[in-house]
């Protein structure tokens, strides 16, 4: 990363060099021309006012420099005086550029560039008095021989930019990325060094969120694993001890039956909460693959009190569904099965002769689920862990009825991944009401 920014740097600083060189020179040449162009056209003027004199009167002693050149034409373009060459032997210059313009206008201008591809030559024409031409002209360099000429000086200057780009590109990427490898060693505790670049708070913000929410999980992860060890270690205890003894031939008969139906429902226990481990598991990533679709609610609830009631009435519960159909957009298995839990949970920590209330109820622009009984509630330093895996509020009632203390874990999962919210009320000995509330849906 270091090496691709400091040539970025060095490339930007470079290509700013170049770029800058060229525009100087052009705007100097531009400068140069119009100062050659200029001169040309004061002493075209200076020399006009003095077209009384006899042509071959005008001498470079008296006016002239070694780069000046004058030539004097005649109304048809014919030369009459030209001041480096014998005008005798020189072509109508009519067709010229700068002496038609002269000849329309009253002055002229042309450059044109010479055989030796190292200079242009400048013309300025002006119309005299008596109708006849005055043209000055000088040799001077064209922008390819400016340019050639600067080469040496441009290049020390380039390289001498360069090398300082080199220099400062090295040291900002260093104070940049020495401070961004400083957050890397020290994920979590970069708060205090925010204020060094303010355009990396976000950026710094975000890994600190991000620190902790790994923390926070691989925290979660230990927990869950240290209580599913737990967990399947009772079970695996009871069912190897029992069977130990019937095999070494230590428990009567009556024993046998005893030990055979602990072993039983301790391996119903085991594989009960197996299932639930492998849909926790599971529930992680189906979120990913899950259909979201508009699902009946009511008729949901209605498959879960058809699935519960023998369960209901063995414990001498009663479950009452009321409200009417509602549309939510979820996933059909886990929406029944959070009302499965739900209820199951009323049901399991009821007393005999309560209750267990499913309550839907649609309004302007959200459903409303309430899953409500009459059992033994929860106190208030319960209720903001209920919803943990492996959180028990009765230890010793849940493992009785069979509990694993992963049905509420799995309810907050599937709502989460449904997109809707969660909330609980609840008081000891009089019961608890989970309410569900999910996004209205149209279909």
């Amino acid at each position: 990363m270091k090496k691709k920014i400091r040539k970025q740097l060095i490339l930007i600083a470079v290509l700013s060099v170049v770029l800058t060189m060229l525009s100087v020179l052009l705007v100097f040449y531009h400068v140069f021309t119009q100062q050659v162009k200029h001169e040309l056209r004061d002493t075209a003027h200076i020399l006009g006012t003095m077209e009384n004199r006899e042509p071959g009167s005008i001498s470079e002693q008296d006016y002239l420099t070694e780069e000046l050149r004058i030539t004097i034409l005649d109304e048809d373009g014919s030369v009459l005086y030209d001041s480096t060459t014998d005008y005798l032997y020189l072509a109508n210059h009519g067709g010229r550029p700068e002496v038609k313009d002269a000849l329309e206008t009253g002055e002229g201008y042309a450059v044109r560039r010479s055989d030796t591809f190292s200079e242009n030559a400048y013309y300025y024409a002006v119309k005299l008095n008596n109708g006849g031409i005055l043209r000055v002209s000088r040799q001077a360099s064209n922008i390819f021989s400016v340019f050639l000429s600067t080469i040496p000086v441009m290049a020390i200057t380039g390289a001498a930019v360069v090398f300082l780009c080199v220099l400062v590109a090295g040291f900002l990427t260093r104070s940049l990325i020495g401070y961004i490898e400083k957050m890397a060693e020290n994920v979590g505790n970069n708060d205090e060094n925010i204020h060094t670049y303010s355009e990396l708070k976000p950026f710094v913000e975000t890994i600190n969120r991000q620190h902790e929410a790994i923390i926070k999980n691989a925290r979660i992860r230990q927990e869950f694993t240290a209580n599913v060890s737990h967990e399947l270690k009772t079970p695996l205890t009871v069912i190897s001890g029992y069977s130990e003894l019937i095999e070494n031939g230590m428990a009567s008969d009556a024993d046998v039956v005893r030990f055979a139906k602990e072993i039983h429902k301790n391996s119903s226990r085991l594989l009960v909460l197996i299932n639930d481990i492998l849909r926790l598991s599971e529930l992680d990533t189906e979120s990913l693959k899950a259909t979201y679709e508009p699902v009946d609610l009511y008729d949901v609830a209605k498959d879960c009190v058809s699935m519960l009631t023998l369960k209901a009435k063995d414990g001498n519960i009663s479950i009452l569904l009321k409200g009417q159909n509602a549309l939510v957009n979820g996933d059909r298995r886990m929406l029944e099965e959070m009302l499965y839990n739900l209820v199951d949970n009323g049901i399991r920590y009821n007393e005999p002769g309560g209750s267990v209330t499913i309550d839907i109820e649609e309004k302007k622009e959200e459903i409303l689920l309430s899953v409500s009984d009459t059992g033994i509630g929860i106190s208030p330093e319960h209720r903001e862990r209920i919803f943990e895996r492996f959180y028990r509020v009765d230890k010793s009632r849940s493992r009785e009825t069979g509990g694993t203390g992963l049905g509420l874990a799995i309810v907050k999962h599937i709502v989460e991944n449904t997109d809707a919210s969660l909330s609980l009320e609840s008081e000891p000995g009089k019961g608890t009401c989970i309410r569900i509330i999910f996004p209205k849906t149209t279909a």
